[in-house]
């Protein structure tokens, strides 16, 4: 990982660090508060390479911006992510978060 990549990849974590418990945020969310708008993509990257570094943060917080949990392939099995977020008290059906925008947690408007 280059080390530009590897800065990106540190500022994302600590910002998923923040969400709160019972909330969630997305890929765009995330890549906007870090001033990179189009690099939501690059966010996904970054929650995937912290499943390999084994962080504890809470990776599974962080869904598309449908409130889609388009990450959950990366957990090891298909519904941990699901279970991880129901257990917070996150209702979820068909892979999508009922309630979405009242779950949202945008790090533009809470860490500014």
């Amino acid at each position: 990982m280059k080390k530009a990549e590897h800065s990106f990849f540190e500022a994302v974590w600590e910002v998923v660090a923040l969400i709160p418990r019972g909330k969630v945020t997305s890929y765009g969310a995330i890549a906007k508060y870090l001033s990179t708008p189009k690099a939501a993509r690059m966010v996904g990257w970054a929650m995937n390479a912290s499943h390999a570094a084994k962080l504890d943060i809470p990776a599974h917080r962080v869904v598309n911006r449908l409130g889609i949990l388009s990450g959950k392939i990366h957990f090891g099995q298909i519904d941990i992510m699901e279970k991880l977020l129901e257990n917070e008290g996150i209702i979820i059906e068909a892979d999508k978060i009922v309630n979405f925008e009242e779950k949202f947690w945008d790090p533009s408007r809470e860490l500014s």
